[in-house]
């Protein structure tokens, strides 16, 4: 599982080609919210500018996870691998958060500097609400990736079956964000946090048991 976590990685900070494509996107979705909000309302919005721009924008990267293996032949090579095969989906889905969690951070840095988003009270709170909806957001699109890989149209698909999934964890993301920047501590998030945690456990567990048989069929 690491070495395919570390052949990933090293291919991603050789080429920076997801991370990117994924800033520049990010960007451009952030440009356009900035121009579209009244000023005095943009930072009322900032928690759901976050999580739609990043939701987005993290589709494109999250497609590449096994587009690679696909298009260069090593795919079945990877399957042939003497290693159980929820541990390749561990690998990806791992990869896939480190690159998010990057991207994130930038995102994070372009927010403040657009819409006038004051640093927050309380970042470690913040930090833990990113990390729980990252690991929601790969786990899923992980999974869904793998499922859509082998399919023509995988590029309109993927946000097809994603985005439905997805409407709880970016409700409680964005919620859960709004109270940190407002000041609240991560107590009063409470309700949405333990929805996240439940929200990642389930597709965690849900992708490591069921990607055998997706690879397979």
């Amino acid at each position: 599982m690491w070495t395919i976590l570390r052949k990933d990685l090293l291919l991603e900070f050789r080429t920076r080609e997801a991370l990117s494509a994924l800033v520049v996107l990010m960007l451009l979705v952030l440009l356009t919210f900035t121009f579209a909000f009244d000023p005095s309302g943009a930072r009322e919005a900032a928690p759901a500018v976050l999580w739609v721009t990043f939701i987005f924008a993290g589709l494109l990267s999250v497609q590449r996870t096994f587009l690679l293996e696909r298009e260069n032949g090593s795919w079945y090579g990877l399957l042939l691998t003497p290693i159980d095969r929820g541990a390749i989906f561990i690998a990806k889905m791992l990869g896939n958060l480190i690159v998010l969690a990057l991207a994130q951070c930038v995102l994070l840095l372009l927010l403040m500097l657009f819409l006038g988003v004051p640093f927050p009270a309380a970042p470690g709170s913040l930090l833990i609400v990113n990390v729980l909806g990252l690991i929601g957001f790969s786990a899923l699109a992980t999974l869904f990736a793998a499922l859509s890989v082998r399919l023509r149209a995988r590029e309109m698909l993927l946000p097809l079956l994603v985005l439905p999934l997805l409407v709880p964890l970016v409700i409680c993301a964005v919620e859960a964000t709004r109270i940190v920047l407002a000041g609240g501590d991560l107590a009063s998030t409470g309700p949405w946090l333990r929805v996240l945690v439940s929200f990642d456990v389930i597709f965690t567990v849900a992708g490591w048991m069921l990607f055998e048989q997706l690879v397979q069929e």
